[in-house]
């Protein structure tokens, strides 16, 4: 595939975190950030994922918090689409994996965040508390093959 994940040889290793889009059909899974003062986009809908720890390579690092958020041990081989993109903190990563089948009740939520939800997409993308950075790099995804373009 012409944007499958690059093999982490040629990974720039300096990012400082990854997100994934678990999309089923016409679907999300997305996760509502607990409601802190102070914390960045408090009570907004996010996408699995979260910062980097140790050596990791992007995908090992959205797949550990895939875990830790979700329950869910995704094999790296369902990480279809990978891109290195800019934020204002160096370069993070943004995963995409289509799911044919997605059972529901296999999702052991953690202990961040509020609750989660399979949401259709058209919602997230239009959604006021959809965290702004994430609905553009899904729309732009969807819309041009690429989130960070």
């Amino acid at each position: 595939m012409a944007n499958a994940p690059v093999p982490c040889k040629e990974i720039d290793m300096d990012f400082h975190g990854a997100k994934l889009a678990i999309l089923v059909g016409d679907h999300v899974v997305t996760l509502l950030r607990d409601d802190i003062p102070g914390l960045a986009f408090a009570n907004r809908w996010d996408l699995p994922g979260g910062g980097r720890e140790g050596g990791e390579t992007p995908a090992q690092c959205v797949l550990r918090e895939v875990h830790e958020e979700l329950g869910l041990v995704l094999p790296e081989t369902d990480l279809h689409h990978g891109f290195e993109c800019t934020s204002d903190n160096g370069s993070v990563w943004f995963f995409v994996s289509k799911q044919a089948e997605f059972d529901p009740s296999s999702v052991v939520f953690g202990d961040e965040g509020q609750g989660w939800k399979l949401a259709p997409i058209e919602w997230f993308l239009n959604d006021a508390r959809a965290i702004p950075i994430l609905v553009s790099r899904l729309r732009g995804f969807l819309e041009k093959g690429h989130p960070c373009a």
